[in-house]
């Protein structure tokens, strides 16, 4: 006999397309049937109403738990709300106390998914300090990091009161008995683990292996691709967003070099204002120089089209040049799909593959570009302009510890320097070059890519085979099991002081180094 039941409340800024929706779908099933406690519904709370087609599929994964959805418009990026200042904050205390009465007289365990990007400083503050008051257990799922090239939001943050570092750990990062902070990748989990003992800890995403999408599902969308681009030329895709992070010039070049009748079709579209310069520049370039590219072809009506599985099925090869990325889920989308996968290696995702048994055999560190290809003082002096008004964004304590970007490094000596450590400007002038041209004079910089070429010509690109250990380490199963291992539980001694601060330090010595600088990150600017 079930003595009480349990709510599990799910909080997000948004349910868009994305990792920490595909987290949340994945998950959530598992979740429920492994509780100790019956759980006598699910209440997703965000700052707006999710696509009807998704919440039907979510609500049917979950075999007759009640879902309720609650709509908080505080709750969302604070850039993009009309309200501001006291009223918003108003607005956000209201809505979080709202959502502590979802779980009426009975328990209730809190997901709260990304309060660390920093959109919303309102909310991650007000949550964590009322489940402490309140005794509520609180797990705070950190997917991305607002100090991780987006200073560009500081600015607004201080106009809302958050005006010191401290200010913002506090928020992100506050620490209580009931509070469990978990990251998705080992590099940040070691961060978290050693000034929040016991209270953090690492929760790689899941991941379950899809049933292969039929012959007949992978002709569906072929023929689909083939209407929206106009011909049946092959076709290399991105999974993702239109965002600059995903560094979606560098896989045009790519695409361009290694199989250049093929199309570079990206699924998702811009999701937020920020973004929108950069989609239009990429789209104006690649209608005035005929790039075959075409952006976020599942942007809008998605439940109209075919899924994304089915689309990377019938793509020839998948890409993935992102320049940063918490976990990297479209890299193990690809082999459980039995896609090519040509991707750049990320210091904090490629460990955590490695270790569970992936290998991706067209894998890269970095795009290696001839000086030659692009006007090297103007992008020098372009770079010193921004990156000196990116640093002026920071309070002093974090300027300090900014290391040099590569090309500023470099000197006024033209030398080869990585794609991804160009502005957006220089990345269009390169691709601006005859394709043979630029091919000719980077090719030795980049000796993988002869043997890739040959490859992609006669359709041998080879494929990362799924590992059968990563069906036990990344199943949904095992992250719920995780999940429940870390679930704050009461303990009667307080975290120290200062956990959160000294974690946010650490945070910013790692994250501020040369190697973790991109230009095209630096400002809201593309």
């Amino acid at each position: 006999m079930t003595l009480y039941t349990l709510k599990l409340i799910i909080v997000h800024h948004h349910f868009r397309p994305g990792g920490v929706r595909r987290v949340i779908e994945l998950a959530t099933p598992y979740l429920v049937s492994q509780l100790p406690e019956e759980v006598d519904g699910v209440v997703l709370v965000a700052g707006e109403a999710p696509d009807p087609a998704w919440l039907k599929a979510f609500r049917a994964s979950l075999h007759g738990t009640r879902v309720k959805v609650m709509v908080v418009e505080a709750f969302g990026y604070t850039s993009e709300l009309a309200t501001h200042g006291e009223n918003l904050e108003r607005l956000v205390d209201d809505g979080v106390m709202t959502l502590l009465r979802e779980s009426g007289r009975g328990p209730c365990l809190i997901w709260a998914h990304n309060l660390g990007l920093g959109r919303n400083l309102y909310l991650s503050r007000e949550l964590t300090y009322t489940c402490r008051c309140c005794c509520v257990p609180l797990v705070v799922h950190h997917h991305d990091w607002w100090f991780e090239n987006r200073w560009h939001h500081f600015t607004g943050v201080r106009e809302r009161g958050f005006r010191t570092l401290r200010a913002m750990a506090s928020a992100v990062l506050a620490s209580s008995p009931l509070t469990c902070h978990v990251a998705i990748n080992q590099s940040d989990a070691t961060v978290l683990e050693k000034h929040l003992p016991g209270r953090s800890g690492w929760l790689p995403n899941p991941v379950e292996r899809p049933t292969p999408p039929t012959q007949a599902a992978i002709r569906a969308a072929r023929s689909w691709l083939s209407q929206e681009l106009g011909d049946d030329a092959p076709v290399w895709i991105m999974p993702s967003r239109l965002l600059r992070r995903k560094n979606v010039a560098e896989a045009l070049l790519l695409a361009r070099w290694l199989r250049p009748q093929a199309w570079l079709v990206t699924t998702g579209g811009v999701s937020s204002a920020e973004e929108q310069a950069y989609a239009q520049a990429l789209a104006s370039g690649a209608q005035k120089h005929g790039w075959r590219l075409r952006l976020g072809v599942l942007h809008g009506d998605e439940d109209r089209k075919p899924p994304v599985a089915d689309l990377m099925a019938a793509s020839e090869a998948v890409l993935i040049t992102s320049l940063q990325e918490g976990f990297g889920l479209p890299y193990l989308e690809a082999a459980a799909l039995g896609r090519p996968l040509l991707a750049r290696q990320l210091p904090n995702v490629a460990p955590d593959l490695e270790k569970f048994g992936f290998k991706f055999p067209q894998s890269y560190r970095e795009l290696w570009i001839d000086p030659s290809l692009f006007d090297w003082s103007a992008e020098r002096a372009r770079q010193v302009e921004r990156f000196a008004k990116w640093k002026r964004l920071m309070p002093d304590a974090a300027a300090r510890l900014v290391g040099k970007p590569a090309l500023l490094a470099a000197g006024n000596e033209p030398c080869p320097v990585p794609f991804s450590r160009l502005t957006l400007a220089a990345q269009l002038e390169i691709l601006t070059c005859p394709i043979e041209l630029s091919w000719d004079r980077c090719s030795a910089l980049n000796r993988s890519l002869n043997t890739w070429r040959k490859r992609a010509s006669a359709g041998r690109l080879e494929t990362s085979p799924w590992p059968r250990s990563a069906t036990r380490s990344l199943g949904g199963r095992r992250f719920a099991e995780r999940l429940l291992e870390m679930m704050p539980t009461w303990r009667t001694e307080d975290p120290a002081r200062d956990a959160g601060q000294a974690a946010q330090r650490e945070f910013l010595r790692r994250k501020l180094r040369s190697d973790c600088l991109y230009p095209l990150l630096w400002d809201g600017k593309p």
